[in-house]
């Protein structure tokens, strides 16, 4: 049985992972959150993988390796059903440890810092638990503005361009311009939060709801994150 409420006007909350896979978005909702308050040492995890350049997808024969305490094994009970429920429901989930990512200092960012959709060019969501370290976040679709609807960032976007009026719409998707956002002043910026698995909309032509903006957050010095993402 589902037991869903409402809040911040586009997220529903479900109570198990049958209910956030196949409850349906629509109207405002386009982000839907399995809450959960997990148990287990995360940090022994990320502590103990071997950690190979900027970021590392760690595998579930590496996890069943690692030498852990009573919570440490815990955690990795859950990382593990995690990626198990995933992969039965046919989504290619991967546990990330991540350090940084790649960060594009252009005048017009397309790295994940910025807020920005998900396309694809079949039906699909993404999904996403942050276990440890600082959590994902998403803006409110009303508290957005595409960033090629700015008049500055469009015209210094054109003087790139440089070509025909009528194939500058195919240029920003070329480039993946069109996917950016720019939070609104006074925007309330959304935490996701530690070990709540998210399922969030994303740009298909079969949607019926408009794709969550969402973002990687900036890591705090020295500290490390753990993200299940697909």
């Amino acid at each position: 049985m589902q037991d869903l409420y409402n809040t911040k006007n586009q997220i529903l909350s479900v109570t198990n992972f049958h209910d956030l896979v196949s409850t349906k978005f629509h109207g405002d909702i386009n982000a839907l959150c399995w809450s959960r308050e997990l148990k287990g040492d995360f940090e022994e995890i990320i502590k103990k993988v071997e950690l190979k350049g900027n970021i590392t997808t760690i595998e579930e024969e590496e996890l069943l390796e690692l030498k852990l305490s009573e919570e440490g094994q815990l955690a990795r009970e859950i990382l593990l059903n995690d990626l198990e429920l995933l992969k039965t429901h046919g989504a290619a989930a991967v546990l990330n440890a991540i350090n940084y990512y790649d960060k594009d200092d252009s005048f017009f960012s397309t790295d994940v810092y910025s807020f920005h959709v998900d396309r694809s060019p079949i039906p699909t969501n993404t999904f996403l638990c942050t276990y440890y370290g600082t959590p994902s976040e998403i803006l409110p679709n009303a508290q957005g503005i595409q960033k090629i609807l700015i008049p500055e960032i469009r015209s210094e976007l054109k003087k790139q361009y440089g070509g025909a009026e009528e194939g500058f719409e195919a240029f920003l998707t070329e480039n993946f311009y069109d996917l950016h956002y720019h939070a609104k002043p006074g925007a309330q910026i959304i935490n996701l939060g530690h070990g709540n698995l998210w399922r969030l909309a994303v740009d298909h032509p079969e949607s019926q709801v408009l794709p969550c903006l969402h973002r990687a957050p900036k890591e705090k010095p020295g500290e490390k994150r753990l993200l299940l993402i697909c």
